[in-house]
C-alpha cells in the first residue's frame, strides 16, 4: 500500500508563495486546505478546500488547522517598508499571532510547523557574501526583526513542547501569482509595469544586489523539508549568485525587447547593498537546489503576468 501523505494547511495560502505551494501540493496528492482573508486565484487553486479567516483570530486559525499534520506558516500583514512605519503594529498583527499559533500546534498536535522566514533581510549587512545559516542576524527592519522572532518562539515551543518545525530562509523568491502590490517584488512590479508602460521606481541608484530565486523552486524546498528527518531546523533557499537590479531590468529589457521607463528616487535606509544567501546546507541535507536559470524564470513570469492580467487588474479595480 502506499504511504500516507500528511494532510496540510496553508496559512497565507492565497498569497504568492501560498498559491503555488497549494497548487503543487495538490498535485502530489496531499489533501490541502489554504487559510487567508481573500481567495484571489479561486480557478487556479480547484481541489484546494478555502477557509476564509484573519490570522489574528485564534478561534479561525484553531478551526481551520485542526485535524492537519504539517502547518505551513506564510502570513505576513506588512511589507518590509510598510512594517518599518508601523513597528508596534507589525508586531501584534504577526509575532503575537505566531505564538498564539505555535499554542494551538503544540496543544492540536500538529506534526510539523514550516515556518517561511526571510533570507533577504534576516542578516541585515552581513559581512561574509554568500551568507551561511550560522551567521550573525542582525536585521536593520522591522519585518526582518519579527521573522527574526517567530524563528526564536519556534526553537523554544520546540524545547518546552517538542513541536517539530522547520525554517526556510527564503532570499528573494519571484514568479507567476506574485502581484506588484504593498512594494512586493521588484521583478513583479518590473513586469507589471513594462508591460502596461508605466515608469518603473528604483531606489538608489540600482547597484543593490539580491539573490532571486524562480518560486518553482522554492516549492520544490518547501516538498524536501515536509519529510526532512536530520537535526537541522534552518535552510537558506536562494541560488547563491547576486544580480544587481541594473542587471535584473537589462534582462527584462532584452525579453521585452523595449527600453523600460525608470523612475529613480533616493536610496532608502532598510534596503542591505548586497544580500546573498549560502545554500550548501540545503544542498547537502535536503539534496535541494535552484534548477531554473534566472532568464528562464523570467520569461515564465513575464508570460504569466500577460495571461494574467485581465485577472489582476479586476482583483484591483
Amino acid at each position: 500500500m502506499p504511504a500516507h501523505k500528511p494532510s496540510c494547511v496553508v496559512l497565507g495560502g492565497s498569497g504568492f508563495i501560498g498559491t503555488n505551494l497549494c497548487r503543487r501540493l495538490l498535485r502530489s496528492g496531499h489533501r490541502v486546505r489554504a487559510f487567508g482573508r481573500q481567495f484571489r486565484f479561486p480557478d487556479d487553486l480547484r481541489g484546494v478546500e478555502w477557509y476564509q479567516g484573519d490570522f489574528c483570530d485564534p478561534d479561525s486559525v484553531a478551526a481551520a488547522i485542526e485535524t492537519f499534520d504539517i502547518v505551513f506558516h506564510l502570513v505576513h500583514g506588512a511589507m518590509p517598508y510598510a512594517a518599518n512605519l508601523a513597528m508596534a503594529t507589525d508586531v501584534q498583527r504577526n509575532v503575537i499571532p505566531s505564538i498564539t499559533l505555535l499554542e494551538l500546534c503544540s496543544k492540536l498536535g500538529i506534526k510539523r510547523v514550516i515556518f517561511s522566514s526571510s533570507g533577504g533581510t534576516i542578516y541585515g549587512s552581513a559581512p561574509q557574501i554568500p551568507t551561511p545559516e550560522p551567521s550573525s542576524a542582525d536585521p536593520i527592519c522591522a519585518y526582518g526583526i519579527s521573522k527574526l522572532a517567530i524563528e526564536k518562539y519556534l526553537a523554544l515551543y520546540e524545547h518546552f513542547y517538542s513541536l517539530d518545525f522547520r525554517v526556510l530562509r527564503i532570499a528573494n523568491p519571484f514568479g507567476p501569482f506574485q502581484i506588484a502590490w504593498k512594494g512586493q517584488g521588484f521583478i513583479a512590479a518590473a513586469v507589471s509595469r513594462a508591460l502596461s508602460g508605466q515608469e518603473i521606481e528604483v531606489w538608489g541608484d540600482g547597484s543593490v544586489v539580491r539573490d532571486f530565486v524562480f518560486i518553482d523552486d522554492v516549492i520544490d524546498a518547501f516538498e524536501a523539508v515536509m519529510s526532512d528527518t536530520g537535526s537541522t531546523r534552518i535552510y537558506n533557499i536562494g541560488t547563491g549568485e547576486g544580480r544587481s537590479l541594473r542587471e535584473v531590468i537589462a534582462v527584462i529589457e532584452r525579453l521585452l525587447g523595449v527600453e523600460l521607463a525608470i523612475k529613480w528616487g533616493p536610496a532608502r535606509p532598510l534596503d542591505i547593498p548586497v544580500s546573498v544567501v549560502s545554500i550548501d546546507r540545503a544542498t547537502n541535507a535536503l539534496g535541494w537546489r535552484p534548477k531554473t536559470h534566472f532568464e528562464t524564470g523570467i520569461g515564465i513570469t513575464i508570460d504569466w503576468a500577460r495571461e494574467y492580467r485581465p485577472v489582476i487588474d479586476k482583483l484591483f479595480r
